[in-house]
């Protein structure tokens, strides 16, 4: 489930899977409920910081990202968790003068949230059903 090219992030990192359920000792299963409530949510997360972004709600948009790169990171998404990463660095960047226009334009085309959207789809398919067949 690695990605090799150094230059972009591995879409899984099984390794942090495995070292949740290590962690978890005699509750290893749960890590498997938490993937699957994670996959539950992941495609309402992104949908209501897609709102949030048309919105120019930076508050919400905040909040959603945070959510969603903490969840990636703790399954291992680690893709999602460095796009998200760099959203919430871009989003914190803006004055509220930009607010209007500049966060409506991250949902354009080939903007941050098209690749928030790959990064989830990619997600979802690789620790989808019985994770993969548990990694």
């Amino acid at each position: 489930m690695s990605h090799s090219n150094p230059e972009r992030p591995p879409i899984v990192d099984a390794r942090v899977l495995k070292r949740l359920r290590n962690e978890l000792g005699a509750d290893a299963e749960y890590s498997s409920t938490f993937v699957e409530h994670y996959l539950t949510q992941l495609p309402l997360r992104t949908s209501r910081l897609r709102n949030a972004l048309m919105a120019a709600d930076r508050t919400a948009a905040l909040d959603t990202v945070l959510s969603l790169k903490t969840a990636s990171w703790m399954v291992g998404a680690i893709c999602l968790g460095t796009v998200c990463k760099e959203l919430e660095f871009t989003l914190n960047g803006f004055s509220e003068e930009e607010l209007e226009f500049k966060m409506p334009a991250l949902c354009d085309r080939d903007q941050i949230m098209d690749r928030i959207d790959h990064c989830s789809r990619r997600t979802a398919k690789m620790l989808g059903p019985e994770e993969a067949a548990r990694t």
